[in-house]
């Protein structure tokens, strides 16, 4: 079966926001369980906000994700983009004499306020119905947050740890490596161990409820260019969403989601004109929070 969903996003960031979650699809046994033949599935989404005058911004999201499932095996592919720009006035006093006096001294000044993408591909290999054994590679590039680009891999177990007719409750440990190219020009390559806890729940006909906290620590020292310490357990970051999507026809959803990423050892802020040898650290936490309307085609 195949299905195309077209999103029309709007997005509010708290603070910079980093790439939108790949990290919060795990595996079911019940999806391919009932498989006989090959069954694909496809979706995508895009939003655009536009403002000018005296707001001059410009915020484009779009997402895609597509599963292939067959026997006891799950393939699945995400990607993600989020861009954001905007323009705010200054003043600059060109004449010297401590007044702004004229509309040439005002000026607008353009940023880039995000700049995130993300994609991953995953595969599972369902051993019974509760347990399985699942792969994934992963890229990112998040500017604000100081990563210019992020590689890496994942490996683990799942295991399905509570089941309603409504609800269902799934936990992975595992392994995760990560190379960081920074924007500050260092690198990093980070060697952890990963758990994961991922629970959705029909709460009506409907209404949906998906909620997911991943926690991630090194095993392995790092020399941090912000000079802080960066020995086995230091750089601790956590990922978390939850959704609530609720039908409102019969091929019509809306969705509202806080996502939030907590990084103990942030990368280098992303800001030019610093003295030498001051490195000062990125935001520790980002949040994101989002209204999605969705409309399925078939």
């Amino acid at each position: 079966m195949r299905s195309l969903l077209l999103s029309l996003t709007a997005t509010l960031a708290v603070t910079a926001p980093a790439f939108a979650d790949p990290t919060f699809t795990y595996g079911k046994a019940e999806e391919v369980e009932k498989v006989k033949d090959v069954e694909w599935s496809a979706s995508t989404e895009a939003g655009v906000v536009f403002t000018t005058g005296n707001s001059e911004t410009t915020t484009v999201t779009a997402g895609a994700k597509a599963t292939r499932k067959t026997g006891q095996n799950k393939l699945a592919f995400e990607g993600s983009l989020t861009y954001a720009r905007s323009g705010i006035r200054v003043i600059d006093d060109t004449n010297g004499n401590g007044l702004i006096d004229n509309e040439a001294e005002i000026t607008t000044v353009t940023s880039e306020t995000a700049e995130a993408m993300a994609a991953r591909i995953r595969y599972d290999r369902f051993l019974t119905k509760h347990n399985s054994l699942f792969a994934a590679a992963l890229g990112s590039r998040d500017v604000p947050a100081g990563k210019e680009g992020v590689y890496g891999a994942q490996l683990g177990y799942a295991r399905q740890v509570y089941k309603t007719d409504t609800a269902e409750t799934t936990a992975e440990l595992g392994y995760d490596f990560s190379h960081e190219n920074l924007v500050s020009g260092n690198s990093l390559n980070i060697h952890s161990a990963r758990g994961f806890l991922g629970h959705h729940d029909e709460l009506t006909a409907g209404t949906t409820l998906d909620a997911s906290l991943e926690a991630l620590t090194n095993l392995n020292s790092l020399n941090l260019p912000t000079g802080r310490d960066g020995g086995a357990f230091m750089d601790t970051r956590v990922n978390g969403k939850v959704a609530i999507s609720a039908k409102i026809g019969k091929n019509l959803a809306v969705q509202t989601a806080i996502e939030l990423r907590y990084d103990h050892r942030p990368a280098p802020l992303n800001i030019a004109g610093l003295a030498p040898m001051f490195v000062p650290e990125a935001s520790k936490l980002d949040t994101t929070m989002k209204a999605s309307l969705i409309y399925s085609f078939f």
